[in-house]
């Protein structure tokens, strides 16, 4: 059974930060902690879990009353194109809209465009390149 929850115990954020490292930074020859930020302490973070293994994260920030941004979203890479993303996404999607957020912002890296766009994002153009390196696109979605 798949399910999303919050980390709770000192396991699970070892494991919501350790997938989000090996997914989000290892590939770009960083160090561990460079998956960490300020954000993280005051982020609604999410992970998909299946027999308590975490297999997806995400963590939802907010920008100001109406507009919120989906950060360091991560999908275990044996398991991307198999709709866990799209989970983690509605998850995080449905707590931005109960929340009262109107429109929802995030930066995704150039390989990741077809994915937001098949969930209803629009691409508004490029935004940063992570670490000189990796071109990012700001993207939006009006939740409603």
């Amino acid at each position: 059974m798949i399910e999303v929850k919050k980390p709770a115990s000192e396991q699970d954020w070892d494991a919501y930060y350790d997938l989000r490292y090996r997914i989000l930074r290892e590939p770009l020859g960083k160090e561990r902690g460079s998956e960490r930020n300020e954000g993280d302490e005051t982020g609604i973070h999410f992970t998909l879990v299946e027999n308590n293994v975490f297999i997806a994260v995400a963590r939802l920030d907010s920008v100001d009353e109406t507009v919120c941004q989906a950060r360091f979203v991560a999908v275990e890479s044996h398991l991307q194109g198999k709709g866990y993303g799209r989970k983690i996404m509605t998850a995080l999607e449905n707590e931005a809209q109960n929340l009262g957020y109107r429109k929802l912002i995030l930066h995704a890296r150039d390989y990741a465009l077809p994915f937001y766009e098949r969930l209803g994002y629009t691409l508004v153009g490029p935004s940063y390149k992570l670490f000189d390196v990796l071109q990012h696109f700001e993207m939006f979605k009006i939740l409603s």
